[in-house]
């Protein structure tokens, strides 16, 4: 029952976040790229510049979920099923720890280190308030 109830929530969680991509993906702005030292520029050409927008949302959104759902789970004494379906299922598919890094790195390739850097403590900070808040809720 409960590998069922994590796999119905993980599709769900997925799914989620595919839908989340796709917006910021559609969404997405366009900033004036820095020219390359060596290159041609200087044609005020745009180019898209990449922040990992759509990660940040699901993993602040998931670590919310996973501290709701045990304050919830708490609060309504509902079986640990509930919880390890809603922590790991909907919040497993739905977080990405892989393009967290990914996208941070690629912002280091890009020599963008302060964007990096960003990326990295706002992860944490948001993903440790969301956390926080969900866990609050069962106080």
């Amino acid at each position: 029952m409960t590998a069922a109830l994590v796999g119905l929530f993980g599709v769900a969680g997925a799914l989620l976040r595919f839908a989340v991509d796709s917006w910021f993906a559609h969404h997405a702005s366009i900033r004036t790229a820095r020219p390359v030292v060596g290159s041609s520029g200087g044609s005020g050409a745009k180019a898209r510049l990449h922040w990992p927008w759509a990660t940040l949302l699901v993993n602040a959104a998931g670590c919310f979920i996973i501290g709701a759902t045990h304050a919830i789970t708490v609060r309504l004494g509902l079986a640990a099923e509930w919880h390890t379906a809603l922590a790991t299922g909907l919040a497993g598919g739905l977080t990405t720890f892989s393009s967290w890094t990914t996208a941070t790195v690629r912002l280091l390739s890009e020599a963008r280190f302060g964007s990096a850097v960003l990326n990295v403590a706002a992860n944490l900070v948001l993903g440790f308030g969301a956390a926080a808040a969900g866990i609050a809720l069962a106080v």
